[in-house]
């Protein structure tokens, strides 16, 4: 067969049946990203058994919504795995990793800070080199034109905010690169749980702005990387 057949057919290979799951573990070879661990409900023994197949695969392995029981035991199976409460991110990560480009994470509030940091340790495990810039809400303008620099070199923004949202319009009328908003559950009542800023970034005014779910800082950074990468082949 043709070069090009054969690299159609490796893109079909089959997944990894463990009866209760179907592991992609060709994902990377498609995609460029190895498959990620959702871990927020999944069975111990069920969890237990997928990051060890993944980990077998990969040489590393990356969770995300994890809980501190799950990390606990997690750990007495894998002693290396590393776990970050604010986030829930559970990862076993190759040494010396290559970090390119740029991308910006800015969050309104530091109440946001747990989506964030999904959204920035999903980046650089794939390969980003991710500048944090927090606290810069649309309440104090200030603080975000302080730090407008450094968000402007970045291949890509992720604006990260509660409450009504403001950020990432502001953040995408003061750029020339793509801007990822990211709603958050954090606001009082009306806020709905992040209902009222996801409606706000939709509606937004400002160009180059695209939305994720509320609260989808791994989205966020995914998409990002991707666009990173975009940015890196071009530099």
């Amino acid at each position: 067969m043709s070069v090009e057949e054969a690299q159609r057919y490796l893109k079909r290979q089959p997944f990894e049946e463990l009866g209760y799951a179907k592991l992609d573990t060709h994902r990377k070879i498609r995609s460029g990203f190895a498959e990620v661990i959702f871990c927020s409900g999944k069975a111990d023994e069920h969890l237990r058994q997928i990051v060890g197949k993944l980990y077998e695969e990969e040489g590393e392995v990356f969770g995300t919504r994890a809980s501190k029981e799950q990390y606990e035991m997690l750990k007495k199976t894998y002693p290396e795995l590393e776990y970050d409460e604010i986030s829930g991110i559970i990862k076993i990560e190759k040494k010396g990793k290559k970090q390119e480009g740029k991308i910006a994470v800015c969050t309104a509030g530091t109440a946001d800070i747990s989506v964030a940091e999904e959204a920035a340790q999903t980046a650089e495990y794939f390969g980003s080199r991710v500048e944090r810039i927090y606290d810069v809400g649309v309440s104090g303008l200030h603080r975000l034109l302080a730090r407008l620099d450094a968000i402007q070199s970045a291949n890509c923004v992720i604006a990260i905010a509660g409450m009504e949202g403001a950020l990432a319009s502001v953040i995408g009328g003061l750029v020339d690169k793509p801007v990822i908003a990211v709603p958050t559950s954090v606001g009082y009542g009306a806020n709905m749980h992040g209902l009222s800023a996801l409606l706000t970034m939709i509606n937004s005014c400002a160009n180059g702005i695209a939305v994720v779910n509320i609260d989808n800082g791994y989205g966020a950074g995914y998409m990002a990387t991707q666009i990173n990468r975009l940015g890196v082949r071009h530099e």
